[in-house]
């Protein structure tokens, strides 16, 4: 008998719930729901909010599982879906992402931190959270989620220059954030 792959296994899970098997639309949410809540908690920010943003790109996602193709890696399908909803929420916050000119670029150096400090991981991540919302987002899904620029732009509906602009601020306000002495105290 042949062993079957992760995708085989996943590829089957994806189909029974096509046909609306309950158990499979159960078996993905196990699956995935782990690594998407992570997704939303670093675009929304907020604990509760993320978890509501995971419900409804669950459920957005079982109903339009007829639009899913396999051209992409389920995964990545319904990442799309939860940075949307993510975003969505956000926006639905009335944040809105901070004006600026878009030819205006800081010069912000690549270093996060200098020579004689040691970041921890948890520093980092509280600096991020302090973020304005249009920072915060930008530098989240051009960081940790991958995008480029120009897809930045197109997920937010903004110019591609905007999304750099935007990434370069919060980078330089990231590092104002970690320079904040509570920030260094030890938790």
């Amino acid at each position: 008998m042949e062993k079957l792959g992760y995708q085989d296994v996943n590829h089957q899970v994806v189909e029974r719930c096509k046909s609306g098997d309950n158990r499979a639309q159960y078996e993905l949410y196990k699956l995935y729901s782990k690594a998407m809540f992570n997704v939303s908690m670093r675009i929304t920010n907020d604990y509760a909010e993320a978890e509501d943003v995971l419900q409804e790109a669950f459920i957005s996602a079982f109903k339009n599982m007829h639009s899913y193709k396999a051209e992409a890696s389920f995964g990545s399908w319904l990442k799309k879906i939860v940075i949307n909803a993510a975003i969505n929420a956000v926006r639905k916050r009335r944040s809105e992402l901070v004006p600026m000119e878009d030819n205006l670029v800081a010069n912000v150096p690549d270093e996060v931190c200098d020579d004689d400090s040691e970041w921890q991981v948890e520093q980092v991540r509280r600096a991020i959270q302090k973020l304005p919302d249009g920072y915060r987002v930008v530098l989240s899904l051009y960081l940790m989620e991958g995008y480029d620029h120009s897809e930045i732009a197109e997920i937010l509906g903004i110019t591609e220059s905007t999304s750099k602009s935007q990434y370069s601020r919060a980078r330089k306000k990231l590092l104002e954030i970690m320079k904040e002495p509570q920030l260094m105290a030890r938790v």
